[in-house]
This record gives C-alpha cells, sequence and structure tokens, in this order.
C-alpha cells in the first residue's frame, strides 16, 4: 500500500525539514518529496550495486532530462533528475516489472512511472536532495 502524503514512510532525516527536498531513505527504499518538512508524495525506490553504488550525501538537481538515455549504458532514463555526476532519479522499467530483484548502477530508481512523472513536473533545477540510511 502507498503511503499517505501526511506520513512519509521513514523518520526525515533533518537535512530534508526546510525548503524543497527530494529526502531518500536507504533504510526504508523510499523517496519524500517534501516542502518546508511537508510531505507531498512518497515513493518506492531503489539504488546501485555493490560495486556502483548510489552516493549519500545533500546535492541539488544540475539537470533535468524529460527522455534521457544513458550514454554509458544505452538504456533509457526517463524523468531524469541529475544530483551527483552521471547518477539521477529516474523512472526505470527494469524495477517496475521486476521489483528489487535488480539494482541500477548508482542511480536511484522508481518504479511508479506516474509518481515520478508529477515529481519531475514539481521539482526545479537546484532543488536539494538527501540521500541517507
Amino acid at each position: 500500500m502507498s503511503p499517505t502524503p501526511s506520513s512519509p514512510v521513514a523518520p526525515p532525516d533533518r537535512r530534508c525539514l526546510k525548503g524543497r527536498v527530494l529526502c531518500v531513505s536507504k533504510r526504508s527504499n523510499t523517496l519524500a518529496w517534501m516542502v518546508n518538512g511537508q510531505v507531498r508524495s512518497t515513493m518506492d525506490v531503489r539504488f546501485g550495486a555493490q560495486y556502483t553504488p548510489t552516493r549519500e550525501g545533500t546535492f541539488r538537481i544540475s539537470l533535468k532530462s524529460r527522455r534521457h538515455v544513458s550514454s554509458i549504458y544505452h538504456t533509457p532514463m526517463p524523468y531524469a533528475m541529475f544530483f551527483s555526476g552521471g547518477q539521477a532519479i529516474h523512472f526505470s522499467p527494469d524495477f517496475a516489472a521486476h521489483g528489487y530483484r535488480g539494482a541500477s548502477h548508482g542511480c536511484v530508481n522508481v518504479r511508479d512511472k506516474s509518481k515520478i512523472a508529477t515529481l519531475f513536473q514539481q521539482a526545479k533545477v537546484g532543488d536539494k536532495v538527501v540521500i541517507y540510511k
């Protein structure tokens, strides 16, 4: 069942409580879109594999690309929001089809296309991204 917008799945990191933040918990495998401490939406996510881990820390969205294709892996990355080098938050057809059996090459994969499409419209270049355990 999807969490309600008023209660995040994981307690948010303190860095997520001010401003516009994509708050990503590795412990609960969730992304909470938060504005001034209020959860606007939540979605399931998965992360990079052992040898291609998703970085943890505080970042900013540096680039948004609606129909991005990876120049390294030649795979679609729809609704990509880049936050650290080539790492991005984006929709993953593989995650949608196979769940947690797979992993990314470091990106934060989202399985719900409708939710990531809405988030892509609302998030802006410069919005904060916090990834924590």
